[in-house]
């Protein structure tokens, strides 16, 4: 059974952030940006439907979804870019695939004790 993320989540660290996001083919000052900012996380995790709120200082950006159904996602205060997300489990992991006019888009969450990892 999957774990339940519901929580608040605060930002500790960040490793190798650049290259994940030139990686994903994201121009040289949104990577910049991004990788200034230190976002905490709010997940609420009800049965199959999670809410995960990314917070910054700049804004904040909001997924509400059910698990396992395809959504149409606006990335548009993100990149520039909508898609079709599908975020499900794979093993003890939230995944999420987006897909669009970008290939290989998408994220995965996972808890190590208490801290949750993107």
């Amino acid at each position: 059974m999957p774990p339940n993320l519901t929580g608040y989540y605060r930002f500790v660290s960040q490793e190798n952030m650049d290259n994940y996001l030139r990686a994903l083919d994201i121009n040289v000052v949104l990577r910049k940006v991004v990788c200034l900012l230190k976002p905490d996380k709010e997940i609420i995790h009800t049965g199959d439907h999670m809410i995960i709120r990314t917070i910054t200082s700049l804004r904040d950006y909001v997924m509400d979804f059910d698990l396992g159904v395809q959504f149409e996602e606006d990335l548009g205060p993100v990149d520039g870019r909508k898609c079709q997300t599908t975020v499900s489990w794979e093993g003890d992991q939230l995944v999420c695939e987006q897909l669009g006019e970008k290939r290989n888009r998408g994220w995965r969450h996972w808890l190590e004790g208490d801290q949750l990892h993107l």
